[in-house]
């Protein structure tokens, strides 16, 4: 069997797949890459056993069908460094070989067979399905994957929730501190369902998707996923379990509100933040227009503050937050102000943009801390 390609489009779908592959895997074929020549097309499937990535490139020319499957490692760092060329896969099956010939030589690698590679996990038949834009579902995964959690103890917080109601889709993550929560008003379904998608084929996803590519399908059951995007098709093992509710934790009544820049809150808090103890607390302090910033290790006889303008409604208040996390939130938006939202502080404050997104409601959520006055 032989066929020819070009050699960056076949790098960049190499690279793509490579992030399903682990570094170790319980079969040896689950290291490599299978290939499926169809007519003039190309299709690629890589796998971690609950993850399994296919995408497709066209072929310049190839004189038969038939699939096969080559370790991931050496092809790709052989690839990865060609310059815009044809390259050419002569395979011999009675030798189990490889062979790559490009402009300025060659290099052979053994090929295996690919009826050994793992089948793609099925989703039931009456599986619900999701249809958004590529680039509103890549938004929403950027905003809130930071906020996923790593607690091998809760393994539903580890990944994002999606929710499915008669009024919109949201998608939540949280790790018990912080919470983000987005609202997609322009989807929903007259039949309530939710997933819980793993933190794998979630950054999977963040790195595929384009911002201006079509539409995404997401079909679903109790188990498994199957979304289907525009470089191709990933399904996946979902988490099984029944996530938070989430609606619980997050204050209604805040008549305490500052609005301020998100640059400028976001710059001052990193200025202050390295002068913060172990715990990483920094002090909020507002009244009047003005939001103090406080951090302090008296171990280390270290102090820092820092006052900024600011339009505030509400009582004078000192509310303690993580420093980091609030710094995570502020770096998750994208918008000119932001309005932090306060009921007193022992409670959550609630963080959203002045201006939420078209046909979205954005809103993230911090847990306070204890300030020793």
């Amino acid at each position: 069997m032989r066929f020819t390609l070009s050699s960056t489009a076949l790098s960049s779908k190499l690279v793509a797949l490579s992030r399903v592959i682990n570094s170790k895997n319980s079969l040896p074929i689950l290291s490599d890459f299978v290939f499926e020549v169809d007519g003039n097309v190309l299709r690629l499937t890589a796998s971690d056993s609950e993850n399994m990535m296919k995408t497709s490139v066209e072929l310049n020319e190839s004189d038969e069908n038939g699939t096969f499957a080559i370790g991931s490692h050496y092809l790709l760092e052989a690839v990865k460094g060609f310059s815009e060329q044809p390259i050419t896969f002569e395979v011999n099956r009675e030798d189990n070989l490889a062979k790559i010939i490009y402009q300025n030589g060659h290099f052979s690698l053994p090929i295996e067979n690919a009826d050994e590679f793992p089948q793609a996990l099925a989703v039931g038949e009456g599986a619900n399905v999701i249809t958004i834009a590529s680039g509103l579902l890549a938004d929403n995964i950027n905003r809130s994957l930071f906020a996923t959690g790593d607690d091998q103890l809760r393994p539903v917080m580890n990944g994002l929730y999606f929710d499915l109601t008669q009024d919109c889709l949201t998608i939540v993550a949280s790790d018990g501190c912080k919470l983000v929560r987005n609202r997609v008003l322009s989807v929903k379904s007259d039949v309530p369902a939710s997933f819980i998608l793993p933190k794998k084929p979630t950054m999977l996803l963040k790195n595929l998707l384009a911002k201006d590519g079509g539409d995404v399908t997401i079909k679903f059951d109790g188990h498994n996923a199957e979304i289907s995007f525009d470089e191709g098709l990933l399904t996946c093992r979902l988490i099984e379990g029944r996530y938070p509710n989430y609606n619980s934790v997050i204050p209604h009544d805040n008549p305490n509100q500052l609005t301020a820049d998100r640059m400028a809150l976001l710059s001052a808090l990193r200025r202050v933040q390295p002068f913060a103890n172990s715990g990483n607390l920094i002090r909020f302090h507002m009244e009047y227009g003005t939001l103090q910033l406080d951090a302090e290790d008296y171990d280390f006889s270290r102090t820092a503050t820092e006052k900024m303008a600011c339009e505030y409604s509400g009582q004078p208040m000192s509310i303690g937050f993580k420093g980091s996390a609030f710094i995570e939130i502020l770096s998750n938006f994208d918008c000119q102000d932001v309005v932090l939202q306060l009921a007193d502080p022992s409670r959550a404050g609630v963080v959203v943009p002045s201006e939420q997104p078209e046909n979205q409601e954005v809103l993230m959520l911090l847990m306070p801390m204890l300030i020793n006055e």
